[in-house]
């Protein structure tokens, strides 16, 4: 994980190559500031959700943080979302099958976080996915052929990703490049970095319930507290959580899903059989040192299921998570350490 965020796009190129300023002056339209008890809070519209800074510090330094987030975000969705036509990843998605496309060392870093998360979460993190990902859009509430699957998995891959320094390939006519499972987390964590320049006494980045937190709030508790929504009872929280210098990541089937012959289709997907995940997990909250490692923790313990989805959160270092599951909840050893009283 890197340790400085910089402003990606923005170092060394000329003019405005993936269009950011339209995509600033997007989200600074939809900017709604408020002044809360745990600090001054910022909420946006970025990278397809809902985007929430709460600072607590000096009113100087709080909007120079503000700006600045603002700023990155809107760099960062301009270059890297494969929804742009002018972005990095689509001009790489174009490419697929044919020559490489030059990457820039923030590209690379982000290329290899992915690498590592691959093979972390034992190939159930693949950014490659994508030809699946469209094929079971749960918009449209189609289940998709054998022959329809089958033909999508011969273009997913990560290992036919190639790379070097300074130049990406995807070997693979038709491959695509998705950073959506891990793009939200790691703004969260680049943001949160950037905000350790600002001189805040505290701070909570949330975009789309990934959730970063630094400091204190600025109502004098002891921490930050995080309710966990409960996927039987969407929009109340089953817990909460009080967390210091930590992230919370969730994942679940319960909003971004469709029902037909009687069956629930969820939008996580399993590539090992490229259908969606179908083994009795409702959702996965997962506690870690930073959000891109909480998400990808708590999709990989979705996909594998309760079992072998607690094992591997046991596993990691300064980790820890619930799996619900339809009748029950199985949390890791530390988890309820976490819980608020």
């Amino acid at each position: 994980m890197s340790t400085t965020a910089s402003i990606p796009g923005t170092a060394g190129s000329i003019g405005d190559p993936w269009n950011t300023r339209a995509v600033q002056e997007r989200i600074r339209g939809s900017i709604v500031d408020a002044q809360l008890p745990g600090g001054r809070q910022r909420s946006f519209l970025a990278m397809g959700t809902p985007c929430r800074l709460l600072a607590a510090g000096r009113p100087a330094e709080v909007d120079g943080f503000f700006r600045a987030a603002v700023d990155w975000v809107a760099a960062f969705e301009a270059k890297y979302s494969r929804y742009l036509p002018g972005s990095w990843v689509s001009a790489l998605n174009a490419s697929a099958g044919a020559a490489p496309v030059e990457s820039d060392p923030e590209t690379d870093r982000i290329l290899g976080l992915c690498h590592e998360m691959h093979f972390l979460t034992r190939g159930v993190f693949d950014p490659t996915a994508l030809p699946l990902i469209r094929l079971w859009d749960w918009r449209s509430a189609r289940i998709p052929s054998e022959a329809e699957i089958a033909d999508a998995r011969t273009r997913i891959g990560w290992r036919r990703v190639e790379r070097q320094p300074g130049k990406v390939r995807l070997s693979v006519p038709g491959m695509s490049l998705d950073l959506g499972g891990m793009g939200k987390e790691y703004a969260v964590d680049q943001v949160v970095v950037l905000g350790s320049g600002f001189g805040l006494t505290g701070l909570l980045v949330d975009f789309g319930a990934d959730i970063r937190v630094s400091g204190l709030p600025a109502d004098g508790r002891p921490g930050w507290h995080i309710g966990l929504e409960d996927p039987d009872r969407p929009g109340s929280a089953w817990c909460g959580l009080a967390v210091r210098n930590a992230a919370v990541a969730s994942s679940g089937d319960y909003h971004r899903r469709f029902e037909a012959g009687g069956r629930r289709y969820g939008h996580i997907l399993d590539l090992r059989t490229g259908r969606p995940v179908d083994n009795g997990c409702r959702a996965v909250n997962v506690l870690a040192p930073s959000c891109t490692q909480a998400g990808m923790l708590s999709t990989a313990a979705f996909v594998l299921g309760a079992e072998e989805g607690l094992k591997l959160l046991e596993t990691q270092p300064g980790v820890s998570g619930a799996i619900h599951l339809g009748n029950k909840k199985l949390t890791s050893r530390r988890f309820h350490e976490h819980v608020a009283s």
